[in-house]
C-alpha cells in the first residue's frame, strides 16, 4: 500500500508538472493554451501542497495535539462556543472567507495577461494565504478564541493592537466600496438582474422566519425552499424585464448606490437570523455548486484561453488598472492569494467551533479552495476575446481599444445573446458573468440559454457581494462600537440601539461615498492595498506567535511572505499616492477632493504598515537575539487536567470586549 501511495503521488506530481509546462509556455509556446491545463495544474498543486506542506506545518511547526482541550469544549455556551462536525466546520469556514474578492480580483488582473495572475493565485495561496489563515486560526484557538486585534494587543502591545484595529476598519470600508461598485455597474439599466437580486432579500427573510419561527431545525426544507425561490426569481426576472413594469427596476448608478446603502444598513441593524444568516447559508450552496459546475464545464468543453500569457500592459498604462504588473497585479488579485480579512474569520468564529485541534487544518484547506475559485474566475474572463474583455471593463470606444492592439470583436453579439448591453460596465462582475455564461451555454443542451446563464451568473456574484456587504457592515459596526466604547461605555453594548444606528450609519455612509465618488481604477487598488496590509499584520502576529511557541527556527514560514506582502503594500501605496495626486492636480477643487481623500487614505495605509512592521521587528529582535523574557496569552489545557507550565496564561472572559464576526458572510 505504501508503494502504491508513493506511486500515486509521483504520478500526480508528473501530471502537475506537465500541465504547468503547457500553462507557462515551456511546451508549445506559440499555441494558445487550453483552459483544461490551468484546472489540472492548479488542482495538482493544491492537493500536493495540502498533503506535503500543510501536513508539515500541522505536525512539525504548530504541533496540533488532540489531547489539548479546545475552547469549543471548555467554554461551550451553545451560542458562540460550540463543538462542530469537521465537515460542517469546513463548510462554515469556506462560506465565511469566500466572498467576491476571488471572483473580481483575478478578472481585473487579467488585463496583465493570464499567466502572472495564475501563478500568483496558486503560489501565493500555498505559501502565504493558507499559511496565514491556518496559523492565525490556531493562535486564536489556543487563546480562548480571541480576535486578531485582541491577539495583536496582547502579544505585541497597544501600538500594534491599535494599528491592527484601525486597519481592520479601513479594509472593511474600502472592500465594501470596491465590491459595491461592481454591483452597481452590473445592475444599472438591467431590470432583469435588479429584479432578481431584489428578490433575494424577501427570500432571505422567508428562509429566516421559516427556520426560526415556523419550522425550527428543518434545514433541508428551508434549503429546498430557498433554492426553488431563487431559480423562480431568475426565470421570472426575464418576464418582468419584458413587461411594462421593467422601468420600476431600471435605475441609474446614484439610485443604486442609495439602495445598496439602505440594504447594508438594514442588514447591519436587524437580528442576524432574520436576514444575514439565511442569505449567507443560501450563498454557500451557490458558491460551491456554481464553482464546481464551472470547473466541470471547463473540463468537458476545454475552452481556449484567448487572453495572451502576458500583455503589453505589464509595463503600465493599462485601461483598467493603470499601474505596472508589480505591485498592481498582486494588490488587484488580493483575496485569491492572500487576504487579511480571512484572519478576522479565523479568529472570529471558526476558532470557537473546533472540536479537536487536528480539525484546524480547515484553515489551510479552505484557502486552497478559495484560490481555486479565483483560478476559475480567471479562466472565465480569459476565454473572452481580449478586445471584448476590455470593452466591457472600460468606457473606451472601440477605435481606442483597436489602437491599443485589442480590437473589439463580438461585443454587439454578446450583448444581443445576453439581452443586456454589456459594453462599458467596469468592475469585473459583468465580464465574469459573460465568460461564465459562455462556458455554461456551450454545455450539451444549453444552446440558446445564454441570457439565462448570464443573469444566473450575476445572481451568483451578487450573492457573494451582498453577503459581503451585510456581513462587512456589521463587522465594521462591531469594531466601531468596541473602539467608541473606550470613550463612552454604552457603545460597547452590542445591542445598544443608539450605538447600533450611529455606527452602522457611519460605515454605510463611508463606503457609499467612496462608491459615488470613485472609480474601479481608484477603489480596487486601495482595497487591494488595504487587504494586503491586513495580511501583513496577520503574518506579523503569526510570526510573534511562533516565537512565543519556541519555534524560532521556523520563523521564515510567516516572515518571508510577510516581507513580500509588506513590500507589495508599501510600493503600491507609494505609486497610488503619486497617481492620485497627479490626477487631482488636473481637476477643479470640488472634483479633486475625492482624489485627495483617496491619497490621504493611501498614506494612512502606508503609515499603519510601517508602524506595525517596525514595532514588531523591534520586539522580535529583543526576543530572538537579545533573549529577553516574554509572556504569552496562550492557554493550554490538557485532557485529564494536565497543563504546561512553559507559558504565562492570560484568560479574558469579558464578553463585551470580544470582537465578533457573524457567521456565513465573507469578504475575500
Amino acid at each position: 500500500m505504501k508503494l502504491a501511495s508513493a506511486l500515486l503521488w509521483v504520478l500526480l506530481s508528473a501530471l502537475g508538472a506537465v500541465a504547468l509546462a503547457h500553462v507557462t509556455g515551456l511546451v508549445s509556446p506559440q499555441e494558445k493554451v487550453n483552459g483544461l491545463w490551468l484546472v489540472v495544474a492548479a488542482g495538482c498543486v493544491y492537493v500536493l501542497a495540502y498533503r506535503v506542506y500543510g501536513r508539515w506545518l500541522a505536525k512539525q511547526v504548530i504541533e496540533l495535539n488532540n489531547q489539548r482541550v479546545t475552547p469549543a469544549i471548555r467554554l461551550n455556551d451553545g451560542v458562540n462556543f460550540h463543538p462542530t462536525n469537521k465537515y460542517v466546520l469546513f463548510g462554515h469556514h469556506f462560506a465565511a472567507i469566500a466572498g467576491a474578492g476571488p471572483l473580481l480580483g483575478p478578472v481585473l488582473a487579467a488585463q496583465f495577461g493570464f499567466l502572472p495572475g495564475f501563478l500568483w493565485l496558486v503560489i501565493g495561496a500555498v505559501l502565504a494565504g493558507a499559511v496565514q489563515d491556518f496559523i492565525i486560526l490556531v493562535a486564536s484557538m489556543r487563546r480562548n478564541g480571541r480576535s486578531l486585534p485582541e491577539i495583536a494587543r496582547d502579544e505585541l502591545g497597544s501600538i500594534t493592537g491599535t494599528a491592527t484595529a484601525v486597519a481592520v476598519l479601513f479594509i472593511v470600508v474600502v472592500a465594501l466600496a470596491g465590491l459595491g461598485f461592481a454591483v452597481v455597474n452590473a445592475l444599472y439599466h438591467n431590470a432583469w438582474g435588479t429584479f432578481t437580486i431584489a428578490m433575494t432579500i424577501p427570500i432571505g427573510f422567508t428562509m429566516g422566519f421559516y427556520l426560526q419561527k415556523f419550522r425550527p431545525g428543518a434545514v433541508a426544507e428551508v434549503s429546498a425552499l430557498g433554492l426553488v425561490l431563487l431559480i423562480a426569481a431568475v426565470l421570472f426576472g426575464r418576464v418582468v424585464a419584458q413587461s411594462p413594469y421593467a422601468t420600476w427596476f431600471e435605475f441609474e448608478r446614484p439610485a443604486l448606490v442609495w439602495l445598496l446603502a439602505g440594504y447594508g444598513f438594514l442588514a447591519s441593524v436587524l437580528p442576524g437570523w432574520m436576514l444575514l444568516v439565511p442569505r449567507g447559508y443560501l450563498s454557500t450552496f451557490m458558491k460551491l455548486g456554481v464553482v464546481f459546475l464551472l470547473g466541470f464545464g471547463v473540463i468537458l468543453m476545454a475552452p481556449t484561453i484567448e487572453m495572451p500569457r502576458v500583455t503589453a500592459f505589464a509595463g503600465g498604462g493599462g485601461p483598467i488598472i493603470p499601474g505596472t504588473l508589480f505591485p498592481f497585479l498582486f494588490i488587484t488579485i488580493a483575496c485569491g492569494a492572500v487576504s487579511g480579512f480571512h484572519a478576522l474569520v479565523s479568529s472570529g468564529t471558526t476558532s470557537k467551533m473546533i472540536e479537536q485541534e487536528s480539525q484546524a487544518v480547515v484553515g489551510y484547506a479552505a484557502m486552497l479552495l478559495e484560490s481555486f475559485v479565483g483560478v476559475m474566475a480567471l479562466i472565465a474572463a480569459s476565454v473572452l476575446i481580449p478586445g471584448d474583455y476590455l470593452a466591457i471593463n472600460t468606457n473606451l470606444p472601440a477605435d481606442t481599444l483597436a489602437a491599443l492592439g485589442f480590437p473589439v470583436s463580438r461585443i454587439q453579439e454578446l450583448s444581443q445573446v445576453v439581452e443586456v448591453d454589456v459594453a462599458g460596465r467596469p468592475g469585473g462582475a459583468v465580464s465574469l458573468a459573460v465568460g461564465m455564461a459562455s462556458i455554461f451555454a456551450a454545455l450539451p443542451g444549453m444552446a440558446g440559454l445564454m441570457a439565462y446563464w448570464y443573469q444566473f451568473a450575476l445572481v451568483f456574484e451578487a450573492l457573494f457581494i451582498l453577503t459581503t456587504i451585510d456581513t462587512g457592515t456589521r463587522v465594521a459596526r462591531y469594531l466601531i462600537q468596541e473602539m467608541a466604547g473606550r470613550v463612552y461605555a454604552p457603545f460597547r453594548r452590542i445591542n445598544w440601539l443608539p450605538g447600533v444606528f450611529l455606527s452602522s450609519g457611519f460605515v454605510v455612509g463611508a463606503w457609499a461615498y467612496l462608491i459615488g465618488t470613485g472609480s474601479i481604477s481608484t477603489i480596487w487598488p486601495m482595497f487591494g492595498a488595504a487587504n494586503q496590509l491586513l495580511g501583513t499584520l496577520a503574518l506579523c502576529v503569526g510570526t510573534t506567535v511562533l516565537i512565543k511557541m519556541w519555534k524560532s527556527p521556523y520563523l521564515w514560514v510567516t516572515a518571508a511572505p510577510m516581507l513580500f506582502v509588506g513590500a507589495i503594500t508599501l510600493t503600491g501605496s507609494y505609486e497610488m499616492l503619486g497617481m492620485f495626486l497627479a490626477k487631482a492636480a488636473t481637476l477643479s477643487g470640488s472634483e479633486s477632493f475625492p482624489l485627495y481623500l483617496d491619497a490621504g487614505l493611501v498614506v494612512a495605509v502606508a503609515i499603519l504598515g510601517l508602524i506595525v512592521l517596525s514595532d514588531s521587528m523591534k520586539q522580535w529582535y529583543g526576543y530572538v537575539v537579545l533573549k529577553k523574557p516574554f509572556t504569552s496569552s496562550e492557554v493550554i489545557v490538557m485532557a485529564g487536567g494536565g497543563a504546561t507550565g512553559r507559558v504565562q496564561t492570560a484568560v479574558h472572559n469579558d464578553e463585551e470586549r470580544g470582537f465578533r464576526i457573524p457567521p456565513g458572510g465573507g469578504c475575500c
